[in-house]
């Protein structure tokens, strides 16, 4: 339960969330549960307990890393009294689309070590990989519009009286955001579309011209009052950009042919030609393989327009973390949220190889995530017992319950994406109760209704009594009590030894044993699968002499291949207590040793030192999953 909620502007609004721009028509254009987002809006953010799980350094700047939805950390942040002075957005694009991360096997340390002694490359063709679900951006037009204004209203919260957003979105739902910006900052305060083209390949066979452009919408706060700072996008167009143009660091798509390439040049058109691969030559901001990353040069741009030297910038959607390290490396303060255990990561990381200092935060709302929400979604499913897909409900349920007395019985789960979804409320169970029951089959006895908040529940419970069909009992239980199995330790054994030699004094951890259930569980499928389409395909092309063989993915006895990144913490022995990095190695996809922030031509040998004593261990597995072990 949210510990309270906070007031997204000082007094409460009034009105309806109607996108009536078309006044002038006589049209106005409704979306679907305007009533339950104006309840939301008039009850103002959910403010959660929110705990420090590390720090980075003494951070007088303040810059943060919160891991949690958008609405609950622009709660924390209007709570605290910190304003934003720029904010970046780049949520889902309602593509229908899931975004996945490649995760690549690490070398056994043993064998790396012995191809080193051989002086022999590592072969990246030879890397064994898999794909992971980040998150799926599969949304119907209503709820998106829905979650995005409530999302728009919070942020517009926390923005400084002089502040600007940019939201980066594209053809398949920025035409209705755009009028909803327009209802939410107002029009007057519409600045620029931006169209960012990019190239890439296109199929022989289409019938349209190849979508290559997103757009960026720029609002400002108070179109009387707002930063824009054309010296200094002059200047990192004419002097820092054109100087690597030469030298060959960025692609030559980062620039648009019709620029002067004179010595003052000219303010940038509002159509941005980047390209997609723009590799950039400072440490931290190399492009980490992340689904949705999106060119730092496209991100700087944005960043010295619409922000002063030691402004505030915020991305409440932060993904891989480039509009932090840009801001970070452009002398502006940092605020990264996201609600996915990877994007904490890789924008931890990379903001280490930046050198930058922070905390990272934990927004505690009672959801338990396993890694992000599609996979905790999906992770769900198996700890339901009984939990079955059901073709004959709608796609409302998440499926159905076989009971011997009820017989089928239809089950609802909150959607994880969707934060206003998790509150159980008399809006979301009149929902429940006038759309979804009346379309369920004649047997239906019983329905289950999981909740991860709700908002007193012998309201709810009078309010199913007096509003409900009489002929079919809702059950209502908190997922919350599910949720606290989703997340399982990995297995580790280590040698704590004190070591002194010539190179080295202090301390070191060895990794003898490595095993993680859930990542030997998902090369068992990627197998099975690998395995399933040779087969098939070996089948359709019999005696055409083109047989293929599949190469399964294997890991040694130790399972050290599956260990991305191990922390040490003198600190304190307390599993709990805030995470302090004494040392950190991080293994890349070809083995080699990141250590403490700085990249190595070392293969890694399942060892780790430190100065001091380590009292905790730290260990991401490949697919992300981090466990604490005390020494």
């Amino acid at each position: 339960m949210a510990i309270k909620y906070v007031p997204y502007f000082p007094n409460t609004l009034e009105g309806q969330a109607l996108l009536d721009n078309f006044v002038r028509t006589k049209r106005i254009l409704r979306y679907r549960d305007n009533d339950k987002v104006i309840e939301h809006i008039e009850r103002g953010m959910p403010f959660y307990e929110t705990e420090l799980q590390e720090k980075r350094g003494e951070n007088p700047d303040g810059n943060l890393i919160i891991r949690g939805e958008c609405v609950s950390a622009c709660a924390y942040l209007k709570d605290k009294g910190i304003s934003v002075d720029l904010v970046y957005i780049d949520p889902p694009f309602a593509s229908g689309a899931d975004y996945a991360k490649k995760v690549y096997i690490r070398r056994n340390p043993k064998v790396a070590e012995a191809m080193r002694q051989a002086e022999t490359e590592l072969d990246v063709e030879e890397l064994k990989a898999f794909e992971e679900k980040m998150y799926g951006d599969i949304w119907d037009k209503e709820r998106y519009l829905n979650w995005m204004y409530e999302n728009l209203m919070a942020i517009k919260s926390v923005m400084s009286d002089t502040a600007s957003i940019y939201v980066h979105l594209d053809w398949h739902i920025g035409h209705y955001v755009k009028v909803l910006m327009d209802e939410v900052f107002g029009e007057d305060n519409f600045v620029n579309e931006i169209v960012w083209c990019y190239n890439g390949p296109g199929s022989p066979g289409m019938q349209h011209f190849n979508k290559k452009h997103d757009t960026i919408f720029w609002y400002c706060k108070d179109k009387q009052d707002y930063i824009f700072n054309d010296k200094d996008i002059r200047m990192t167009h004419n002097a820092k950009t054109i100087d690597n143009f030469k030298k060959g660091l960025v692609g030559s798509g980062f620039i648009s042919d019709t620029y002067d390439l004179n010595e003052k040049g000219k303010i940038p058109e509002d159509w941005w030609k980047y390209a997609v691969a723009s590799r950039y030559p400072v440490d931290g901001i190399k492009r980490v393989e992340y689904a949705t990353e999106k060119p730092y040069p496209l991100i700087e741009r944005i960043v010295l327009a619409s922000s002063n030297s030691n402004d505030i910038v915020a991305d409440f959607f932060g993904g891989s973390g480039v509009l932090s390290t840009a801001s970070h490396l452009n002398n502006r303060r940092f605020i990264h949220c996201d609600i996915g255990i990877n994007s904490i990561q890789t924008v931890r990381d990379r903001l280490i190889a930046a050198k930058a200092e922070f905390d990272i935060f934990e927004i505690k709302d009672g959801v338990s995530l396993y890694r992000n929400p599609v996979q905790t979604m999906e992770k769900l499913k198996s700890l339901i017992i009984g939990l079955r897909n059901e073709d004959a409900l709608d796609k409302f349920w998440e499926g159905s319950i076989m009971d011997t007395k009820c017989g089928m019985m239809p089950v609802y789960l909150p959607n994880l994406m969707d934060s206003s979804t998790r509150l159980l409320d008399k809006p979301l169970m009149n929902r429940i109760i006038r759309e979804a029951m009346p379309d369920l089959p004649d047997d239906v006895k019983r329905v289950i209704v999981y909740y991860i908040d709700i908002i007193d529940r012998k309201e709810i419970e009078q309010f199913i009594k007096e509003q409900g069909n009489p002929l079919i009992e809702i059950e209502l239980r908190d997922l919350k009590q599910v949720l606290d199995n989703v997340v399982v330790e990995d297995y580790a054994e280590w040698q704590l030894t004190e070591t002194q030699d010539n190179l080295f004094k202090g301390w070191q951890v060895e990794i003898i044993q490595f095993h993680s259930d859930r990542v030997l569980k998902k090369i068992e499928v990627i197998n099975l699968k690998g395995e399933q389409q040779v087969a098939q395909f070996n089948l359709k092309n019999s005696g055409k002499g083109k047989e293929k063989k599949y190469s399964p993915i294997t890991i040694s006895d130790e399972g050290l291949e599956t260990i991305e990144w191990i922390s040490l913490d003198c600190s304190t022995a307390d599993k709990e207590a805030i995470w302090h990095s004494n040392s950190e190695v991080k293994i890349d996809k070809l083995g080699y040793t990141i250590r403490n922030g700085i990249k190595t031509n070392e293969f890694w040998d399942a060892r780790i030192r430190c100065d001091h004593k380590p009292l905790r261990m730290k260990i991401r597995n490949i697919c992300g999953d981090e466990t604490v072990y005390t020494l």
